[in-house]
């Protein structure tokens, strides 16, 4: 217990560390704000926000974009990658098309996507579902199709079915590269969602950042900051738990 303790408390100290620098940086006599927001200003302007409950708004309408965004990502992109993955001829099919349009940044797709589906919620689901769409097929694809020989081997030698080899053996293995491809997934479609928000929006957290930023107040840009970064945490830890409960035997 005690040593999980001093775990926890090793992982915090790099951010004391940082407001402990960013406090006596800022603070000191004649210190140019404009370079850098000062820690009191900062905190008291996020405790402003929390109080009036507009940064709980912005962040719940964000959170709400990424989410359905997200889960529209991770539904197509596990059951397409699982196709792929067991089919050769659909692999070769796909393969191309997939390393093509791969690379391409989500934020490149912003103006036909705005052409395509205007500025509203649409576009923004949309961009934020191509954000994670790839990530997830990718680590599913390289989940299924690069599964442990030895497991192959023993369903061969066990005559296993198809359908519970597929459902039993293949799938199971490919699980760990599955999380991974969404806990990644999830970092980039909050990417996403501050760009769309950043280039045509109205509400959200990248509103309040893009908006904040036209008046100059870098304090509400570093408070939308951390904000997207504390969601981001616990929406990981949140993956992450669920990992363990699931894959309790890989841990």
């Amino acid at each position: 217990m005690l040593k999980r303790i001093l775990e926890k408390i090793e992982e915090i100290i790099p951010i004391f560390i940082i407001l402990i620098i960013w406090f006596f940086v800022t603070e000191r006599e004649g210190y140019n704000s404009l370079l850098f927001p000062k820690f009191s200003q900062t905190f008291q302007t996020g405790f402003h926000k929390l109080e009036d409950g507009s940064l709980l708004i912005a962040v719940g309408i964000s959170l709400k974009r990424v989410i359905i965004g997200y889960v529209m990502a991770a539904l197509l992109g596990i059951s397409l990658g699982i196709l792929i993955g067991l089919s050769k001829h659909m692999y070769r099919l796909t393969d191309l098309v997939i390393q093509i349009i791969k690379p391409i940044p989500p934020i490149a797709w912003i103006p036909l996507t705005i052409l395509w589906m205007g500025i509203g919620e649409k576009s923004k689901v949309f961009l934020i579902f191509l954000g994670g769409f790839f990530t997830i097929l990718l680590n599913t694809l390289d989940g299924i199709r690069y599964t442990d020989i030895k497991l192959l081997e023993v369903a061969k030698v066990m005559e296993t079915p198809k359908i519970k080899y597929i459902f039993r053996v293949v799938i199971p293995a490919a699980f760990p590269s599955i999380f991974t491809g969404l806990r990644v997934a999830m970092g980039t479609c909050w990417t996403c969602v501050v760009a769309a928000e950043l280039v045509a929006s109205s509400s959200g957290v990248g509103y309040m950042i893009s908006n904040a930023r036209n008046f100059g107040q870098l304090d509400v840009v570093i408070i939308g900051m951390i904000a997207i970064g504390v969601v981001g945490k616990i929406m990981d830890f949140i993956l992450k738990s669920l990992e363990r409960r699931v894959l309790d035997w890989n841990f």
